[in-house]
Order: structure tokens, then sequence, then C-alpha cells
């Protein structure tokens, strides 16, 4: 997947849910019961439990049903390994070393990012997307404040995004927001796949994809 394929995906699936569990085959379940609800992007973070191993038992699960990418990824080896394990794009939680073997391997990459001087310095790298965190700090407001002067920016916020979140940051402009634990609660680490599926369709819904 190239980084345009990225943007225009994620623009259209709006939803990016976000894995980190302690249970490796817990992970992998979520995310299966994840896409089989309609969610096309995944980030699996390498702070789960075997993360490198998840992300290549998810892709072999769901196939091209969906995107899998890696997640807490800060240095050159750990793109390497998760390039190696089928990772088709990765995520930051800052302008780590990382950022720039993405860019060098033109792996998508999604790159933390919150000040106006760290999402310019992350677009002067050639990053695809700036993952706006943590986004609860500032809220659906602050993507407003910074969309003034980086109107092209692509921003994809995440940290503390609820269903209400989720529709004020797409309505403010956003490529699309980062989902995590108001989406998974405990199912990466072996809880109730059935409250993640009644989850998983109330975003998709107040997304306006279902």
């Amino acid at each position: 997947m190239t980084p345009e394929e990225f943007l225009g995906g994620l623009g259209s699936a709006k939803l990016l849910a976000i894995i980190r569990g302690s249970e490796a085959q817990a992970a992998v379940r979520t995310a299966v019961t994840l896409v089989e609800e309609g969610f096309e992007y995944l980030e699996v973070s390498l702070n789960t439990v075997e993360a490198a191993d998840v992300i290549t038992a998810i892709q072999a699960e769901v196939g091209a049903a969906a995107f899998i990418g890696a997640g807490t990824v800060l240095t050159r080896d750990d793109v390497a390994r998760v390039a190696a394990a089928g990772a088709q794009f990765i995520v930051t939680p800052a302008l780590a070393p990382s950022v720039v073997e993405a860019v060098r391997l033109d792996l998508p990459v999604l790159a933390g990012s919150f000040t106006p001087t760290e999402v310019y310095s992350a677009m002067d790298r050639g990053v695809t997307a700036i993952k706006l965190f943590p986004a609860s700090f500032g809220g659906p407001r602050y993507l407003s404040a910074l969309r003034d002067p980086f109107p092209d920016v692509p921003f994809v916020p995440v940290g503390g995004v609820d269903q209400g979140a989720a529709v004020d940051y797409l309505s403010r402009g956003a490529l699309g927001v980062g989902v995590g634990s108001p989406l998974i609660g405990d199912a990466a680490s072996g809880g109730d796949l059935a409250a993640l599926r009644s989850r998983a369709r109330q975003f998709l819904s107040a997304a306006g994809l279902q």
C-alpha cells in the first residue's frame, strides 16, 4: 500500500482501531471480530504481547479484507521487524527515528505530533499523515485551531476518542480518528467479544458507516 492509497482508504474508512492487549490470541480474535463487523484499518501496538506474531496472524486470518499496521513504532529496528511481520503502515507516538526509516521505505507513516512546530516538522520529513496525540488534551476545538494554519495537512486524532468525540473530530475535517480503549475495552486481553461487537457497531453507526 502506498502512502497515497493509505490516505484515500483511511479517508473513506474514517476509523482506525487501535489494539493493545496482554494476550496474543485474544488480540488476534479482537482484530478478526472488528473486521467481521466492518472495520478496515487496524493498528496493533507494539505494547501488545507478541505483537509481530499477532500482526502476521491477523493478516493470515483476514487477508485483503483489512489493512493491518503497527503502532508505538519508535526505532529503525522496530520498522524492519514490523515490516517483516507484514505491517502495511506504521504509527508512532512522536517524531522518532522510525519516522525517517518508514519514509525511506515508502511505508505509510502516521506520525505522532501535537504542537504546530511538531506538525510542521513531521510534514517536512515526508510523513503520510499526522497522528494528533494526545488529542484529548486539546479536544476537537484544538483540531480546528491547527487546521487554520495547516488546512491541507491530514490529521488523525488519537487518544480518548469516544463516539461523540469521533463525530466531532470528523465534522471538523479530520481525515479519520484512531479509537482505542473506548472501542476495544478488555477484548484484547481476553474480554467479552460480544460486547466488542456491540461497541464496534455503535462506532460505525456514529461515523455514518452503517
